[in-house]
């Protein structure tokens, strides 16, 4: 089994390896623990991009070998970091002019009612403005 073609950005690298070394399950299969304490020794000694991309991909085929079929960040793992998340889903307002109302947006939940404009808001992603 390859590496992934697909390596996710350093900082989600990053993540999923704090979550990965927090995972001690997924630490005991043979050549992760290695290949995840030397990702952690480049990343705090600060080592260049390309040195860590090379030991991200070498940590994503030692998972994928292992059985683990996320790799390093895929499915799960590289949300599951705390405080890492890919969007937020609220609700905004319907109509125009918009108000400032957002409200948090449940994926399996129809989006709350506006008493404004007597529809249903309209689920966005929370922006950098919101």
């Amino acid at each position: 089994m390859t590496a992934s073609p697909y390596l996710p950005r350093p900082d989600r690298a990053a993540a999923a390896l704090c979550t990965l070394l927090g995972s001690p399950e997924d630490l005991r299969q043979p050549g992760v623990r290695e290949a995840a304490e030397r990702a952690r020794d480049l990343l705090r000694s600060g080592a260049d991009a390309g040195e860590l991309a090379d030991c991200y991909a070498a940590l994503d085929t030692a998972l994928r070998r292992s059985g683990d079929a996320r790799g390093l960040a895929g499915g799960s793992r590289s949300v599951t970091a705390p405080g890492v998340a890919p969007h937020i889903k609220v609700a905004v307002c319907p109509g125009s002019p918009l108000c400032a109302r957002v409200e948090r947006a449940r994926d399996l939940l129809p989006a709350p009612h506006c008493a404004v404009h007597g529809t249903r808001m309209r689920k966005s992603r929370l922006g950098s403005a919101q």
